[in-house]
């Protein structure tokens, strides 16, 4: 499978709309939003998503090793979405799906013991169109059986979570989606398809995509290890605080080029007497 491919097959029919056409407010950041699946185990599943999303107006679905797609399963289940499958990202990896992203979304059927900054459906749909102004944005979406990874939820800034009652929390892929997706839109119509940002909204531009920063870390990992600060064995721990950490913080271009700058001093690949004159 190649990275950040595009869909193999054309499943669209004949007269099938471009996926664009089904976004009905153009400037409020709807078409920025991709949602991002993980080893979707049930080509069905995949079909049903994009079913879901297109009910709500949004048109960009990547997938991240599914384990079948696409095939009639998936195309039976979108019911009409056919041009949202077509189109679809394939991708080997997470961080391909994520390539140029300046805000990602991880969503749980469960609150997770490491403390990461969480949202209600309603707040992610609010914070994704104020972010989508300035770029694209994701919401990933993990596996059927057992959600994301700490791993790929390091790859996120929040965690999404909808408050199903406790003793039966867990909601399919779909109807997950179908929640997300359903906020979105009703958020986006109460703004009236407008531009401007809620008044908690960040104004940032230039803030580093998802790609850039995993760049950051296997470079903050690997100078950690080389200085001595971090057993590679037994710092997984240390790595999702210190992904925490500048998660929260959200560095530009212009800063990451500072923090790896100082990595690659701390590598012993600047030397001092560059500055004598």
């Amino acid at each position: 499978m190649n990275p950040s491919s595009e869909n193999p097959l054309n499943l669209a029919g004949p007269g099938a709309a471009p996926a664009t056409d089904s976004v009905p407010e153009p400037d409020s950041g709807v078409a920025r939003i991709r949602f991002v699946l993980i080893e979707t185990s049930l080509s069905g599943n995949i079909g049903a998503v994009a079913r879901a999303m297109k009910n709500m107006g949004l048109s960009r679905m990547d997938l991240v090793r599914p384990r079948r797609f696409p095939d009639a399963d998936a195309l039976a289940r979108a019911s009409g979405a056919d041009d949202l499958l077509s189109n679809a990202g394939v991708h080997d990896d997470l961080a391909a799906a994520l390539a140029g992203c300046r805000l990602v979304v991880g969503t749980s059927a469960r609150l997770r013991s490491v403390q990461w900054p969480q949202l209600d459906p309603h707040q992610c749909a609010g914070l994704l169109l104020d972010e989508a102004r300035g770029g694209d944005v994701a919401l990933v979406l993990g596996r059927e059986s057992s959600g994301l990874t700490n791993d790929e939820l390091g790859a996120c800034h929040y965690l999404a979570h909808i408050p199903s009652v406790a003793a039966f929390s867990s909601l399919n892929i779909a109807a997950a989606a179908q929640v997300f997706a359903y906020e979105i839109r009703r958020t986006a119509l109460e703004r009236g398809g407008s531009s401007t940002p809620s008044a908690s909204a960040p104004a940032r531009d230039d803030l580093a995509g998802a790609d850039e920063m995993e760049g950051f870390y296997a470079h903050l990992t690997s100078t950690l290890t080389a200085i001595g600060f971090a057993d590679p064995a037994q710092s997984s721990k240390l790595g999702r605080r210190l992904r925490r950490l500048f998660n929260r913080a959200r560095p530009d271009r212009t800063e990451l080029n500072i923090l790896r700058g100082m990595l690659s001093a701390a590598q012993g690949r600047k030397h001092p007497d560059r500055f004598r004159r």
